[in-house]
């Protein structure tokens, strides 16, 4: 078969001639031959291939600079490029929709009107941060205060003042008011400035990753507004809800093994020992963050924790505690026992919070 007329080529690989036009200048895909007089580009049937691979991977929104290296792969690691894109994709997608769901619950939220019989809902809470039985120092950091609760896992050779400073950047919240209608703003605000504030404690860049030789912090923290909780959540710390004597975990794990599980390539049982099970997704200032609100009960007690517990301790003996301590500073001592009772390999940071009513 000889060359094919760029309209038939076009019709063949389902590109326009439009996009082949622009594709040849970006080097993507080279006509087989282009007329010196007329400039009329000819492409060779055996083209054809490449150009529908173009073509479905423009379907999947994958930008061209991305799409020239997965054509310069041979078969299998093409494949793994796209299937390290598709993560990517779906972790996006993922973090939208939180954000969605978020604003929805924000906007049409109504604050309930007061009656007599209603009582005013307050927080009690503590903190405990430990370095375990392993690690050399502590890169966790843990806040609880009456309107913030925060958890902070370090990372890198840096990683101890990253958290510090995240959680230190938070605080602010305690005493700042919150104008109605405006959490969504204090919370993207809180954020950016923990950002800033990392960055200036481990000289990253904004596109710096979170590579073994880089240091950063993971950011789990909860703001009490007066009858609701709001969650900031990026990384791979936690927070659980028990409510009613069950337990509930109210987090997405952002890590690549996660990431498989959610693909249905590793079970849960098979994700607990994986060796990769700390390799992030997203941290701090690489990636968007989760946002969730939260309706508050009376009697809801809430954890927030590093992986340094849920990675060693199950989550049923995790329920048991917190349904059988009563006051939150023994549950934060008992959670961070457990974990050194079972190896303590990781630094663990725990934070308890209850919600009850205020005396009045």
């Amino acid at each position: 078969m000889g060359l094919l007329t760029i309209g038939a080529f076009a019709k063949a690989s389902r590109l326009s001639p439009k996009a082949l036009r622009l594709y040849d200048e970006l080097g993507l895909l080279t006509p087989a031959r282009v007329d010196p007089v007329t400039g009329y580009r000819r492409y060779a049937p055996e083209q054809l291939d490449r150009a529908r691979l173009v073509a479905w991977l423009r379907r999947l929104g994958m930008p061209l600079a991305r799409i020239r290296c997965v054509c310069a792969l041979d078969a299998g690691a093409a494949a793994r490029e796209i299937r390290a894109f598709w993560v990517e994709v779906e972790a996006d997608t993922a973090a939208r929709r939180d954000l969605a769901t978020f604003l929805i619950d924000h906007l049409s939220w109504k604050d309930p009107a007061m009656t007599e019989t209603t009582s005013p809902l307050g927080i009690r809470y503590a903190a405990l941060s430990d370095a375990g039985l392993v690690r050399a120092s502590n890169q966790d950091t843990a806040y609880a205060g009456t309107r913030l609760l925060a958890v902070a896992d370090g990372y890198g050779s840096g990683g101890g003042p990253a958290s510090a400073a995240a959680v230190d950047a938070l605080k602010r919240l305690e005493t700042d008011g919150i104008p109605a209608g405006n959490l969504l703003n204090v919370l993207e605000d809180a954020v950016e400035q923990a950002q800033r504030a990392v960055r200036g404690v481990t000289g990253a860049g904004p596109g710096s990753g979170a590579g073994a030789d880089e240091a950063g912090t993971t950011l789990t923290a909860m703001l009490w507004t007066g009858s609701r909780l709001a969650l900031v959540h990026i990384g791979d710390s936690r927070v659980y809800l028990l409510r009613d004597g069950e337990l509930f975990q109210i987090t997405h794990d952002h890590t690549m093994v996660q990431a498989m599980v959610d693909e249905g390539r590793l079970s849960a049982e098979e994700a607990a020992s994986h060796p990769q099970r700390s390799l992030l997704l997203r941290a701090l200032g690489q990636g968007t963050p989760d946002l969730r609100l939260h309706d508050a009960r009376r009697g809801d007690r809430y954890l927030l924790c590093s992986d340094g517990l849920s990675a060693v301790v199950p989550s049923e003996e995790i329920r048991r505690v917190l349904a059988a301590t009563g006051e939150p500073e023994p549950a934060v001592r008992e959670l961070v026992d457990l974990a050194n009772a079972s190896g303590g390999p990781d630094n663990v940071s725990c934070v308890v919070a209850d919600v009850m009513e205020i005396q009045g």
